[in-house]
């Protein structure tokens, strides 16, 4: 009865280690914000790195348009 209970003990304690494990690769990519005016480029803003949800969030933001100004997110 021991042996089992140290056996189901031990698999308990494998599954708890190993699920605690994530992934070590992160998605992460250099963004900035890009204004064009009239479809040509104006200025940018500077580069920062997101990675994961955050970059996510960033890249399902919609372009911000005033006008005939357009500023977007661009990410590589």
């Amino acid at each position: 009865m021991k042996k089992k209970l140290l056996c189901a003990a031990a698999f308990v304690l494998f599954v708890l280690i190993a699920g605690s494990f994530g992934s070590c690769e992160k998605d992460c990519k250099t963004c900035k914000q890009v204004t064009y005016v009239s479809g040509v480029w104006d200025h940018e803003g500077s580069s920062q790195e997101y990675c994961d949800a955050s970059l996510k969030a960033i890249e399902a933001e919609e372009d911000f348009i005033s006008g005939d100004e357009r500023t977007t997110w661009e990410c590589h």
